[in-house]
């Protein structure tokens, strides 16, 4: 698989109803509604063909039609807390014509903003040179010492705190970031969900695992996204659909 020769989509879920954040998905964020910067990333991207956005919510759907994704109608009982992004992903494929064409699926989540416009193109790369059938964006863990609590009692869980050994000594762990998953649209049928078969990972600044779920998370984001991304996204041009 070459990736000049393959079919690539992107896709993302992005429902109306948010607790944290009301209209979460649409709010300013840096000057352009938050899904927006999503849209246009995926459009600089040189293997994405087409841009697709799911959702409840057709105040969404307009605004994401207006950056030039597709918009795909997503039910409501696809759109609750309880739904999963694997049911809104199979629904989303399920509606696009060309879906048995289709050899990769990128997964964006609106909510993730903080990407360099080569972590797309290169992230796609890094699943076709493994020979991976999924990949998730990572961040790498330096020295978070973990612990976990059961039944009132701490336990420390990706290390021996009675032999604790030297930071340069441990193994790397990874924190999957949310940004970005790539898979093959077989892996999410065969296991409903984003990874399966064999999985890799693309690996990404630690800063840029951000993500908005409340607004003090928001205000972090965008101070990154002003100091480490605007100059670079602003320009990016909204993509003609077809």
């Amino acid at each position: 698989m070459k990736k000049d020769d393959i079919n690539v989509v992107a896709i993302i879920p992005a429902r109306g109803g948010s607790k944290s954040i009301p209209g979460k998905n649409i709010m300013d964020f840096c000057g352009k509604p938050l899904i927006a910067w999503s849209i246009l990333q995926a459009g600089s991207s040189c293997c994405v063909k087409e841009i697709y956005v799911t959702s409840d919510s057709s105040e969404i759907l307009s605004v994401s039609e207006s950056y030039g994704a597709s918009a795909i109608e997503r039910p409501a009982e696809l759109s609750s807390d309880t739904a999963s992004s694997e049911d809104a992903l199979i629904h989303a494929l399920g509606n696009i014509k060309t879906a048995d064409k289709i050899d990769l699926v990128v997964f964006l989540q609106a909510t993730s903003p903080l990407r360099y416009l080569s972590d797309i193109d290169n992230a796609v790369e890094k699943l076709i040179k493994a020979g991976a059938d999924s990949l998730f964006s990572s961040a790498k863990l330096d020295d978070f010492l973990i612990w976990e609590e059961k039944d009132g009692i701490y336990r420390s869980f990706n290390y021996d705190y009675r032999n604790r050994g030297r930071r340069q000594d441990r193994k790397a762990q990874y924190v999957e970031n949310g940004s970005i998953y790539v898979f093959k649209p077989e892996i999410l049928f065969e296991y409903k969900n984003r990874l399966g078969g064999k999985i890799s990972t693309y690996g990404m600044e630690f800063w840029q695992a951000w993500e908005i779920d409340n607004m003090e998370n928001e205000e972090i984001c965008e101070w990154y996204f002003i100091r480490k991304l605007l100059d670079s996204c602003r320009d990016i041009k909204t993509r003609r659909k077809g």
